[in-house]
């Protein structure tokens, strides 16, 4: 379909979105030097869920870069001094390995899942301290850098190692490092008073009005808020056209990885995955997100320069639709099956 003109093809998915949720629904996306929005307007505000990690990967590959932090850094050193960090087999948990999924950590903190069950906003309450002393009772699944087990606590405990050791709150700090050299003014975690008046209200599955969530401890793993217009200029930026401090660290994050199955791999901040019958070609680099009101999907081929946004106020899954469009974008030859499971924060 690469020959349909690109706002048809991003109208047509924002309305098969739109028919079928109570919330709201922005889509935008990029072929070459063309681009498009429909849906609520492109400066609607959406909660993001699990597309946060990406900007905590990059994050660290910007600290990395200066040589702030490494990689392979145990994040025991960047924790306050007596934190407790398991280990497996004598290895230790290692940034990289937070950014992969590779640590070996569950997916949520020690203690935490009976009283997610039963809260709107199930995250609120896990705060350093209970963040730090769940991981001192933790046991790991593996041994770190061995597997891929995607985790929410590990993201979360990224962001919080990272913005100990710049001395900084996590907003402050992806406000330093990304949002404001890429120019992304409305990514952030706390929302003043006119950008909060653009947040799309939040809905569950059944279109009944859901909150929105506060992240405490586990912000790095989910806790932006971003616009269909923000992630389409961090999409750029993944082709290259950013500022070079911020071409370097995408390929840093890139550079790292581990598979997880004979087609997708688990980059530092990113999933990547081969196109069905385009084997050898370039990959489908993704992230999706999930709330207790919202879904998200921003998925890319930056060797293309294609990129699509997906952003919800409905908590059902937007993947399929934006992966059949980021297809449509390129051809139908190279059909992109939508991720097998869906990393959101919830």
């Amino acid at each position: 379909m690469t020959d349909v003109p690109l706002d048809d093809l991003v109208r047509r998915t924002a309305e098969e979105l739109a028919a079928r949720r109570r919330g709201a629904v922005a889509v935008g996306a990029i072929r070459g030097e063309e681009r498009a929005t429909h849906g609520a307007g492109p400066h609607t505000v959406f909660e993001i869920g699990s597309i946060t990690k990406t900007f905590t990967a990059l994050t660290l590959a910007r600290l990395a870069g200066r040589g702030e932090v490494a990689f392979e850094q145990p994040v025991r050193e960047l924790l306050p001094d007596g934190a407790a960090v398991p280990r497996r087999d004598g290895r230790e948990i290692e940034l990289v390995h937070l950014a992969c999924h590779t640590s070996g950590l569950p997916r949520l903190p020690k203690g935490l899942m009976p009283r997610a069950l039963l809260s709107l906003d199930p995250y609120a309450g896990c705060t350093e301290e209970v963040l730090l002393a769940g991981l001192a009772r933790t046991r790991l699944r593996s041994v770190p850098g061995s597997r891929f087990r995607y985790s929410n606590l590990g993201g979360g405990l990224l962001g919080l190692a990272l913005a100990r050791q710049a001395g900084l709150g996590y907003d402050e700090l992806v406000q330093r490092e990304i949002c404001r050299p890429l120019g992304l003014a409305d990514t952030r975690v706390v929302l003043d008073g006119e950008r909060a008046a653009r947040l799309a209200p939040g809905h569950s599955r059944s279109g009944r009005p859901r909150p929105g969530w506060r992240l405490a401890a586990l912000v790095g793993a989910g806790g932006l808020h971003s616009t269909v217009h923000d992630l389409l200029r961090l999409a750029t930026a993944t082709f290259g056209s950013g500022p070079a401090e911020i071409a370097g660290a995408v390929a840093l994050t890139r550079a790292v990885g581990h598979p997880i199955s004979g087609i997708s791999t688990a980059h530092a901040g990113w999933l990547s995955v081969e196109r069905a019958r385009d084997k050898g070609g370039p990959r489908v680099l993704f992230h999706n997100g999930g709330t207790g009101g919202y879904r998200s999907l921003l998925a890319m081929i930056p060797e293309r320069r294609t990129a699509v946004v997906v952003l919800s106020a409905d908590a059902r899954s937007v993947d399929g639709a934006g992966m059949r469009l980021l297809s449509d974008l390129t051809d139908r030859n190279g059909a992109i099956e939508p991720p097998p499971h869906e990393p959101g924060t919830d």
